[in-house]
């Protein structure tokens, strides 16, 4: 799934949107109709902008950036002694051809792999239509309050234009919870376009380059936990990441464009303090954000790796996940190495 809640930050933390929007099949040339229609659909570089227009803000957004350890990476080695060497690999989940063509050290990371461990290992139409159905107490209220009581009526108006959109009743608007409604607005409709024609997100091609060769794919969480853990943001913090989100609505694939620049120039952690530095644009605090570290970052990482860590004792794993799990203090680097691994940036 892609999702970017308020864009970037979720685009390279949670595979989620699969839920949203199943790929259709793809052929030769339908992968030739896509990616001319993601050449035009190609918007600007925000971060750009800010750097002509507000050097000062871009200072501190990359000073941070800077400042995160683990930061300079999307291409880890994991070795421990007596056990086969295994990955980790930083993702989007966009289907952008410059994100989901893989370097010859990944490739080659990948067909040493024994297995494949993604956030997620099965997103298909199925198994998201089970999710869909067994997870409405996390997506829509059920205490009788409704999302047009929680927004202005400007605001609300502008959520039903933007749910309608996406190819849903504008009416259900008011019965999703916040987080939702973020994630359905922050997708662009190139992008919605493109996985309708069956373009996959990164993580998507890994997983059928694995099942292709024959290599096992595994998930390191469930669909259920993922929107478990994007349901337990709390609730005005969501309201907050919503509003900035729609400040934005008309520019997102300027959004996915700059994820996608900060993605190839290896500075992904910049997407965050980016995201902050926006929302402080529309009066939206810091503080909007704290539950989205902690309960999409910093909870799940250590779930993850407590999840990977058997395999990694058997060696021989390629491990594939959003790429803001990987840098910081809590990141994943972090923390295989404080499980007694050596991890080595490759590229």
């Amino acid at each position: 799934m892609r999702i970017r809640l308020v864009n970037a930050a979720v685009a390279a933390s949670v595979s989620f949107a699969a839920l949203l929007q199943v790929p259709a099949a793809q052929s030769a040339d339908a992968q030739e109709q896509i990616q001319a229609a993601a050449d035009k659909c190609r918007g600007t570089n925000m971060l750009a902008e800010t750097q002509a227009k507000n050097p000062e803000t871009y200072a501190k957004i990359m000073a941070q950036a800077a400042a995160t350890e683990n930061a300079g990476a999307l291409l880890w080695k994991i070795e421990r002694a007596g056990r086969s060497a295994s990955y980790l690999f930083g993702t989007v989940h966009l289907t952008d051809e410059r994100v989901t063509k893989l370097s010859p050290a990944v490739e080659q990371a990948l067909s040493q792999a024994r297995t494949i461990a993604l956030e997620v290992s099965d997103v298909s139409e199925k198994a998201t239509a089970t999710v869909i159905a067994q997870s409405a107490p996390l997506v829509m209220f059920t205490d009788g309050r409704r999302l047009d009581g929680l927004l202005s009526g400007t605001e609300y108006e502008a959520v039903k234009k933007s749910v309608a959109r996406s190819g849903m009743p504008s009416d259900l608007a008011a019965l999703f919870k916040p987080w939702i409604v973020t994630m359905i607005l922050s997708v662009s409709d190139c992008e919605r376009t493109s996985v309708q024609q069956g373009a996959r997100v990164l993580d998507m091609k890994i997983a059928e380059m694995g099942k292709a060769r024959r290599i096992e794919v595994v998930g390191l969480e469930t669909i259920p936990e993922q929107l478990q853990a994007l349901a337990a943001v709390p609730e005005p913090q969501q309201l907050d990441m919503l509003r900035a989100s729609l400040k934005f609505a008309d520019r997102t694939n300027d959004l996915m464009e700059t994820l996608v620049q900060l993605y190839l120039d290896r500075k992904i952690s910049a997407a965050m303090p980016f995201q902050i530095a926006l929302a402080k644009e529309v009066g939206i605090g810091d503080d909007a954000f704290v539950g989205f570290q902690q309960k999409l970052l910093t909870d799940r990482n250590a779930k993850m790796r407590s999840t990977a860590e058997p395999m990694l004792e058997q060696g021989g794993v390629f491990i594939a996940v959003g790429a803001l799990h990987l840098p910081g203090k809590q990141g994943l680097v972090a923390l295989l190495r404080e499980a007694g691994y050596t991890v080595t940036p490759i590229e």
